[in-house]
């Protein structure tokens, strides 16, 4: 099934930031399938299933992009988290949210966040983190699919902000002899193509045209990329380590916020 589209006012562009390697703070990715954080002072990337509890016992509190369990999702994040921010301060925690998970999964999931005691919990579209893990020139229209174990997002930025965004409740794990890769490749198509007939503007042509950054599990599959290559007839360009792309861009913004707070909320929202 596929969402409509989203369309928002275009924010002003985004410069690099230095890094900051000294201040208190988490990166926090809850997807669907697998929650991923990176916590200030920590080399590693933390990437576990999401699930309440680990075991016979676990439930999964995250569905199709949507928070569908509060209290569990905040007992993982304890269970995972709790132990790790200094205990000298308060994290600011920066929070990737599906594009059009809209105002319900920011309330949910700043509510689940609660259980990690942050001092400021900030926003980001977890397209907007893929670019920035990228490293994209954001001063151009950009074309981001990201295509996860259980939901599917094609989004249009320009000048860094959020102007088209459709999705579909299919991803990665929905693969077996009955689904094959071919309906995630027809469904990114059908997605790019509805915002290409509704664009009056070269926007969302010249982005295509410029090649569509790749994120999430499904670039790690040549099953789907070589055929959405040919289906759209555009270069894509996968982002490194695709699968924690989103995680990685959060963490540089965290480092950016830290560095220049006023700067990094035209790109982040406050709670």
């Amino acid at each position: 099934m596929t969402t409509p589209s989203h369309r928002v006012v275009a924010a002003a562009r985004h410069r690099s930031w230095p890094w900051c390697r000294r201040c208190s703070g988490i990166a926090l990715d809850l997807g669907s399938a697998r929650t991923r954080a990176w916590t200030s002072g920590r080399r590693t990337i933390l990437d576990v299933p999401t699930v309440t509890l680990p075991g016979d016992s676990a439930t999964c509190p995250i569905q199709r992009g949507a928070i569908i369990d509060t209290p569990g999702t905040a007992r993982m994040l304890d269970r995972l988290l709790g132990h790790r921010p200094p205990r000298a301060g308060r994290p600011l925690v920066i929070l990737t949210t599906p594009v059009l998970g809209g105002i319900a999964f920011r309330a949910e999931a700043r509510t689940a966040v609660e259980a990690l005691r942050p001092r400021t919990v900030l926003t980001v579209p977890t397209a907007r983190a893929v670019a920035v893990a990228a490293g994209a020139d954001l001063g151009r229209p950009l074309l981001v699919v990201d295509i996860g174990a259980h939901l599917t997002e094609v989004t249009l930025l320009v000048d860094g902000a959020v102007t088209d965004a459709r999705c579909t409740a299919l991803g990665t794990s929905d693969l077996d002899s009955l689904t094959p890769p071919a309906r995630i490749t027809d469904a990114v198509v059908a997605l790019v193509t509805g915002m290409l007939d509704q664009d009056h503007t070269s926007q969302t042509l010249d982005a295509l045209r410029r090649g569509p950054l790749l994120a999430g599990g499904g670039a790690l599959r040549p099953d789907i990329t070589g055929r959405l290559t040919a289906r759209l007839q555009a270069p894509l360009h996968p982002v490194r380590a695709p699968h924690t792309a989103a995680v990685r861009g959060a963490a540089r913004l965290l480092q950016a916020a830290h560095a220049h707070p006023s700067a990094v909320t035209d790109a982040a929202h406050h709670r």
